[in-house]
């Protein structure tokens, strides 16, 4: 997965579990979801063409992964999308859901540097570094070592981190602690992370975080590909393990998803 794009994050929808059509006409029948921003705009696309198709009143609030688990388990909600799969605890809080892969995206590291016009190459170790509050300025040595170059101005780092329950910080976080122990100490894996106080700022959904980062000089911050392009925003080449610098686009996901057995045979309770 590491050998063609940065970050792979599956998107699984966990639940279509509370509709009950069988004496009722389509039209007669509302199916709502929650979860991932990551997939959103995904969703969006295919919710008119569902309901134009089938006649069903078919309807997804992009509220994070974790919220997403969250109100599939309360049954709030008839299904649920995360970039995470569900724990032991959630699958049997759940009691009956069902994940089901079903589509395929990268979360990316975008920033905000003036004064650098080119593409800026990161590794694994200087990113757990920048999020862990160790590096703090743009014109660090590990910084300038990866991008002999460019000239990076005198300026402060703001890593920029989801406060929501997020699947790209699942993927984001199960990266970076598999190359860096004190992150893996410190912050964990998981849709909700325990970033060190005082390093950064925080933003909800993949929208919030491409708002911060457009607004804020010297701002970095993991979001979905999806939300790189429409907010103008530059990506960052990461260091993959053969030693190159690989971007998040999708012929690096397809290669990075070709890497990996088929998601739908290792997906709980698939």
């Amino acid at each position: 997965m590491r050998t063609k794009t940065i970050f792979l994050a599956f998107a699984a929808v966990l639940g279509l579990l509370a509709v009950s059509a069988a004496s009722a006409k389509s039209s007669d029948v509302a199916i709502s979801g929650s979860g991932s921003s990551l997939v959103n705009p995904l969703v969006q696309q295919f919710v008119p063409a569902v309901g134009s198709a089938y006649g069903y009143t078919l309807s997804y609030a992009s509220v994070g992964s974790g919220t997403g688990i969250a109100n599939i388990i309360a049954r709030t909600y008839d299904f649920g999308a995360s970039d995470a799969p569900l724990t032991t605890t959630q699958a049997q809080q759940c009691n009956g859901c069902v994940e089901i892969p079903w589509a395929l995206s990268a979360t990316t590291l975008s920033y905000n540097i003036t004064g650098v016009p080119n593409q800026i190459h990161l590794d694994g170790a200087t990113i757990a570094k920048i999020f862990l509050g160790q590096i703090t300025n743009w014109n660090d040595p590990a910084i300038k070592r990866l991008n002999p170059r460019l000239m990076f101005p005198n300026l402060a780092i703001t890593p920029v981190h989801r406060s929501d329950g997020s699947g790209d910080t699942y993927a984001f976080t199960d990266y970076l602690a598999k190359i860096n122990g004190a992150f893996a100490n410190q912050v964990g894996v998981n849709t909700t992370a325990n970033w060190p106080a005082g390093v950064g700022t925080a933003a909800s959904g993949n929208a919030g975080i491409a708002s911060v980062i457009s607004s804020t000089p010297g701002a970095i911050g993991y979001l979905s590909a999806a939300y790189t392009l429409p907010n103008h925003l530059k990506v960052a080449a990461v260091k993959n393990a053969a030693g190159g610098f690989a971007t998040p686009g999708l012929r690096g996901i397809a290669a990075a998803a070709a890497a990996f057995p088929n998601p739908a045979s290792t997906a709980n309770g698939v």
